[in-house]
């Protein structure tokens, strides 16, 4: 397959999950302080099943902070507690209410991107957790259509009874919900190497690519969450570490910086630290991305 190289003149989307605390804006606000072109965040308590909708006077001045930074492309992340592939009914309903609340937000703020855990079985099987993950979000079908955030399944690194460690979990939940709703799948590099792709060098991406490409295809990638890991390859382990101090290293975030496929696609770092790395982090992506130009 044969790749147009990128338009090395568009914006570099490269930023973390910053805070909103005291008000979604602020996340904005910290964005721009730590060099970010685009941003993660919370738009609610991610460990609380009930918030309440944005008011006026939070939309407002959420605006007036996007106006001011330009940042864009952004991404809301979904509350811990939801699980749209609950066999528990009482777990299911709260989970599509606060799924359904949580894209009303994103729909308010104008946000690009809903990203979330697809879910995990507990007591039933892969399968049968698949299939109610695919119901839940066919259910949002009306709502998606009231505003234009794309709903992202994050790949996840396998721990427990979570699905979406695999490629073939995330192309089930496509195949089956793409003409219906918008979606498409965020890639987390510690959690696919959690679960076994090797992406360490430049070959191993390319391998690990080109099976995504076959599997789920590559059409449908639109985000990365940028994290190196403390644990080996294929352990299943989910442990965030700085990028270049991990088990996968620096090679692998040089490559999705000059890759023609990834490099502009937006990068989210979720390491450790905060701020203070994030701020060199994303200058170093930064660097990697134009230091050959």
């Amino acid at each position: 397959m044969v790749y147009d190289l990128p338009d090395m003149k568009k914006e570099l989307l490269i930023g973390a999950h910053t805070s909103a605390a005291g008000g979604v804006h602020n996340a904005l606000y910290e964005g721009s302080a730590i060099g970010a072109t685009t941003i993660q965040l919370f738009t609610s308590n991610q460990k609380q099943w009930n918030s309440r909708p944005l008011g006026p006077d939070a939309i407002q001045a959420w605006e007036k902070a996007l106006e001011e930074t330009g940042i864009s492309s952004i991404m809301s992340h979904d509350s811990y507690l939801i699980n749209l592939g609950s066999p528990d009914p009482d777990i299911l309903q709260k989970s599509r209410g606060a799924f359904e609340a949580e894209l009303r937000r994103c729909h308010a703020l104008k946000l690009t991107f809903l990203n979330f855990h697809p879910g995990a079985a507990t007591k039933s099987t892969e399968e049968a957790c698949l299939e109610t993950i695919v119901d839940s979000l066919v259910e949002t079908a009306p709502l998606t259509q009231q505003g234009k955030t794309r709903l992202l399944l994050e790949a996840t690194a396998g721990q427990g009874t979570t699905v979406g460690y695999r490629f073939e979990h995330l192309a089930y939940i496509i195949d089956r919900v793409h003409k219906i709703i918008p979606i498409g799948v965020c890639i987390d590099t510690c959690h696919i190497f959690a679960a076994g792709y090797d992406i360490r060098t430049d070959e191993t991406w390319e391998a690990t690519l080109k099976e995504f490409d076959q599997i789920v295809g590559l059409q449908h990638l639109y985000a990365f969450h940028c994290n190196d890991s403390v644990k080996e390859l294929g352990s299943r382990v989910d442990r965030h570490a700085p990028l270049g101090e991990g088990k996968i290293g620096m090679d692998s975030f040089r490559f999705l910086m000059t890759d023609p496929r990834t490099r502009l696609l937006p990068k989210y770092l979720e390491t450790p630290d905060g701020p203070p790395l994030w701020k060199k982090e994303i200058a170093m992506l930064r660097n990697f991305a134009t230091s050959g130009l």
